[in-house]
């Protein structure tokens, strides 16, 4: 709680989670926020943007705002979805190869190292076009199934180092179970671990949906963020003009990853004194040399 605390009172956490949270709103009240069929045509096609329809009309005359708001459903289920897949796979993982070691390391450490092995980008086209058409289910399931490696990885690592400590020495010398220890000692202590790797996977996630819509392996009858780059690209936006069909979804997707990035830098300094102990340095030698200007 006490780091929670920390990192919300952090600035870039708080313009972080502002970012996020305002993109998460207008997911859920995104039929309060336009009165348009996100499918169904209402303008005339590639409508520049005006009062009537705030971002412009796409080739097909489906309003642009009305797709942008409704399509934020779908990207961000899949990646909170997909992010949720990753963290618990890497943490599990990472937590029983770093904690029980032996056999049990060994045959996860293949299996992660397998998976890092394998470029992911190649591997999630292969699957995708193997799978035709995937809808959001099977994206999300498809990322979170083939990415969790790197987090798994790093838990691992930090597993190593908890395990040596005192209280985790202590619950076994009281006879704790190992399922208890690595539930109720190691996993609080990997709070800021596991936070970090949540916010990444949850940004690679919205980026590689994005990416396979766009390439034309998504649903094309789902809205979202990527199949609305899918058809801009179809209909020859930018050649003709129609610059904001690219530029809304394009900028709610930079808008989403630097809030969540923010997030990620605030849990960082948080959790690591040395950078705390940084900007307080950095911020004492700037008085340092004011003091120094005055006469």
């Amino acid at each position: 709680m006490r780091m929670i605390l920390a990192a919300l009172s952090n600035r870039k956490a708080a313009i972080g989670l502002f970012i996020v949270v305002a993109l998460v709103v207008m997911a859920l009240i995104a039929p309060l926020l336009t009165d348009y069929n996100p499918s169904r045509r209402v303008g005339r096609p590639h409508e520049e943007p005006s009062t009537t329809h705030v971002l412009g009309t796409t080739r097909n005359g489906y309003d642009v705002f009305a797709q942008l708001t409704y399509g934020a459903r779908t990207s961000l289920a899949v990646g909170f979805g997909a992010g949720l897949i990753i963290t618990v796979i890497g943490t599990a993982v990472g937590i029983a190869a770093g904690y029980l070691g032996g056999k049990v390391d060994e045959a996860l450490n293949f299996a992660t190292n397998v998976v890092l092995v394998i470029p992911n980008l190649p591997l999630l086209l292969v699957l995708a076009a193997f799978i035709g058409q995937a809808s959001p289910l099977v994206i999300t399931l498809i990322i979170g199934a083939t990415s969790w490696a790197w987090g798994a990885r790093v838990t691992r690592a930090q597993t190593f180092a908890l395990r040596e400590k005192e209280f985790v020495r202590s619950a076994e010398m009281i006879g704790e179970p190992r399922w208890r220890i690595m539930l109720f000692e190691l996993l609080p202590n990997l709070v800021s671990i596991v936070g970090i790797n949540f916010i990444g996977s949850v940004i690679y996630s919205v980026i590689t949906e994005a990416t396979l819509e766009f390439l034309g392996l998504g649903d094309p009858q789902t809205i979202s963020w990527g199949i609305m780059l899918f058809n801009a690209q179809n209909a020859s936006a930018m050649a003709v003009g129609a610059w904001w069909e690219l530029l809304a979804p394009c900028a709610v997707l930079a808008l989403l990853g630097a809030g969540l990035s923010l997030l990620n830098f605030a849990i960082d300094e948080v959790a690591n004194p040395q950078l705390r102990i940084g900007r307080s340095m950095a911020r004492w030698k700037r008085l340092a040399r004011l003091r120094e200007a005055r006469p």
